[in-house]
């Protein structure tokens, strides 16, 4: 059975610490004139039913984005599996026709247009497993399309410990879907490139400024 974008619920991951950009929302610094999230949205939100976002702290920050805004369900900062785990329950409670939610991460905004498509594909006919993003040869465990069915043993994981995002999606079978480098500012990019120095933000930035 094929995996349709209405079956498919959005969740942008920005519950990071940042502790490498000193802190703060990463998808809240400016490039060419808007947040860094604003240009992952345009990209990832067509690609889903609908879109949340998976945040802790003060939502109100985010109210410009009009997104519901999430927190982790899972204390102690757990990483980015307790932020899976946020929108698999969300999306459970909220759209329950909703067969996986997609995740993205808002630091990197050069996403491809066709991400979930392409992981949905990958997932055709073993729709109980777990499609994660590659480039280069190297997995995003961020990146990726996930079974709502799998929340209650994702939650059971964190609560024993589990936090390398890896360790759990090879329980159930992780699909690397490779995805090819994109043309930008004049040269070949990682299209899942993401900020997470300053100096990371400065070349994604300048990256965007040149290709428009």
């Amino acid at each position: 059975m094929e995996i349709e974008k209405n079956d498919i619920t959005g969740v942008l991951l920005a519950g990071g610490q940042s502790r490498r950009m000193g802190g703060g929302d990463k998808g809240l610094l400016t490039i060419a004139g808007k947040p860094m999230l604003a240009h992952v949205l345009d990209r990832f939100g067509p690609q889903a039913g609908r879109v949340i976002l998976n945040a802790n702290g003060d939502p109100a920050r985010f109210a410009a984005f009009g997104l519901p805004v999430v927190a982790d369900s899972i204390e102690g900062n757990a990483g980015p599996l307790a932020g899976v785990l946020a929108g698999l329950r969300w999306s459970a409670e909220n759209v329950p026709e909703a067969t996986h939610i997609a995740t993205a991460s808002t630091d990197a905004p050069l996403i491809p247009a066709g991400l979930v498509e392409r992981l949905a594909a990958a997932l055709e006919g073993r729709q109980e497993r777990i499609a994660l993003a590659k480039s280069g040869g190297f997995m995003h465990p961020v990146i990726g399309l996930w079974p709502v069915a799998l929340a209650d043993d994702l939650e059971a994981a964190l609560k024993d410990g589990v936090r390398k995002v890896l360790h759990w999606t090879d329980r159930h079978g992780t699909i690397g879907v490779e995805f090819p480098f994109v043309a930008a500012g004049g040269k070949d990019i990682d299209p899942f490139f993401n900020a997470n120095t300053p100096e990371e933000f400065d070349e994604v930035a300048a990256l965007i400024a040149k290709s428009g």
